[in-house]
């Protein structure tokens, strides 16, 4: 579970995201990011009854993408506010072909990528 201060709650923070960030989808996921200068970074996960009817479901997507975000929190830069947007075809995914979907879009968006290699670097 993701720390309260971790989370967009508020309508207006989503909205704000989804008409001023910079986007990436594929298949399974949709992801928004915006920058705002604060010291932590802030998620939202959006997750319709298009994806599945059954909430079972849908809250299981929703645990698999937080802990992603927690084990790949490192490795993110301070600041932005993220939206996840969940499409139909994550229902079918597991655990790792949505953490290589979520990772691979965040690469797209350049928030992870080039910290990983200057990682392996110092090491």
């Amino acid at each position: 579970m993701l720390k309260k201060a971790n989370r967009l709650l508020k309508k207006k923070d989503f909205d704000a995201v989804w008409q001023k960030g910079r986007s990436s989808f594929d298949k399974a996921l949709g992801i928004k990011s915006l920058s705002t200068g604060l010291k932590l970074n802030r998620f939202g996960i959006m997750i319709g009854l298009k994806v599945s009817k059954k909430a079972v479901e849908r809250n299981r997507i929703k645990r698999r993408i937080r802990e992603i975000l927690r084990a790949e929190a490192n490795n993110l830069p301070i600041g932005f506010d993220i939206v996840i947007a969940v499409l139909p075809a994550a229902r079918t995914l597991d655990y790792q072909e949505l953490r290589n979907s979520l990772v691979d879009n965040l690469k797209r968006l350049r928030l992870i990528g080039n910290l990983n290699s200057a990682l392996k670097r110092r090491i």
